[in-house]
């Protein structure tokens, strides 16, 4: 099993105690990423969201990827996602993105799409529709698109319903073989049947319970097994589990006392305030109203879920061989509520004490992937 590491720029009202507060949480964003790869992180993802004030404050995360891209020389780099739907970014110029991101980085780049996380944020620029669900079949009549003006001297030219272009010469073309790695930020069974169809790495980042992602691993797996005809010149089969509810120390009294103190409660709540597609569990305040302080007997219950990793080392190892045991291919932690001083002590002690345990492979799933899809 891999590890990927994630950051989205989250930035509570309640640190925001001086002007500088944003750009101090972006510059302390990417000190943890260039933390994360030192500490054997294998995958560093940047989120991608717009108008979502407090829950994430990193729109432009293409910028964000030049620059960590440029900063690092192992870790692969991945959008988490880019949003290709017409009205958010012509679907050529995303194409070119990644193209000059495979450059940036030398094939370390990882290609996650999705479609934008709720009403809020899908509204703000598809202001004709009533149904989120309709961005659906936006993606679906843009996603086949990028592997064409990749892999083609000209790019034929499209004509669908949600957009067109003539044909042009796309530039410039992927740094490796073929094109980077193709994943989608599926949430519920039917997109990760779809994911695995077609041929795309399934980004789970709603998987934070270990009975829902077995059942998810199943259905993707089988799917990806069956995919002839994958939206890319390889199939990318990569399945990712999500943690956002980490808190590590070298004492466990130590790393529950952090988690419990540091505002998981109002994360959660910002969480449901946006998502309004995920299903609000019952009793779950609707925003304004955020729901209580979390208790020890709370979290004795998100670990037996697998919903969250805290301890010391050794709770951790116990706790991931739980996950390592459904099959998943890559387990990504998030910042979340940490602080930096928290997140790389957290960073740091699973690059000393866990890592190692459990990813023995020194190649990239991708690229190995990537390379044999190649012939190479």
């Amino acid at each position: 099993m891999e590890f990927g590491f994630l950051t989205q720029g989250y930035l509570p009202a309640d640190r925001r105690t001086h002007p500088g507060a944003e750009h101090e949480m972006l510059m302390d964003d990417l000190e943890v990423c260039l933390a994360a790869e030192k500490a054997g992180f294998k995958y560093i993802w940047i989120s991608e969201h717009h108008f979502l004030d407090e829950y994430s404050h990193i729109s432009s995360n293409d910028v964000f990827l030049g620059a960590l891209g440029a900063l690092t020389s192992r870790a692969h780099v991945g959008s988490g996602i880019f949003n290709p739907l017409p009205k958010v970014h012509h679907p050529a110029a995303v194409a070119e993105r990644v193209a000059m991101l495979d450059h940036i980085t030398e094939g370390r780049f990882e290609f996650g799409v999705g479609r934008g996380a709720g009403s809020h944020e899908v509204k703000g620029f598809h202001t004709d529709i009533t149904d989120v669900n309709e961005t659906k079949k936006i993606f679906e009549d843009v996603v086949g698109e990028f592997a064409k003006m990749w892999l083609n001297e000209e790019y034929p030219g499209y004509q669908g319903k949600y957009w067109d272009m003539p044909p042009r010469t796309i530039l410039p073309k992927p740094y490796g073989p073929l094109h980077p790695a193709i994943w989608y930020a599926a949430g519920n069974m039917t997109s990760f049947e779809m994911c695995g169809r077609r041929g795309m790495g399934a980004l789970g980042f709603s998987l934070d319970e270990l009975p829902r992602t077995e059942e998810a691993i199943k259905t993707y797996k089988d799917a990806v097994a069956r995919c002839d005809d994958p939206i890319g010149a390889w199939v990318n089969d990569n399945l990712i589990v999500a943690n956002g509810f980490n808190s590590i120390a070298e004492d466990r009294d130590q790393a529950r006392r952090d988690f419990l103190a540091g505002g998981n409660n109002y994360q959660m709540s910002q969480v449901f305030r946006y998502h309004d597609t995920f299903p609000r569990p019952e009793g779950f305040p609707e925003w304004p109203a955020v729901m209580p302080d979390l208790s020890e007997e709370m979290l004795d219950g998100f670990l037996e879920l697998g919903a969250a990793i805290v301890g010391d080392p050794d709770d951790v190892v116990t706790q991931l061989k739980r996950w390592e045991a459904t099959g998943a291919d890559q387990f990504l932690m998030l910042r979340g509520v940490k602080t930096k001083e928290e997140t790389l002590r957290m960073i740091r002690l699973m690059g000393e004490h866990v890592i190692p345990k459990f990813d023995l492979d020194a190649e990239h799933s991708t690229t190995r992937q990537r390379r044999i899809a190649a012939g190479g």
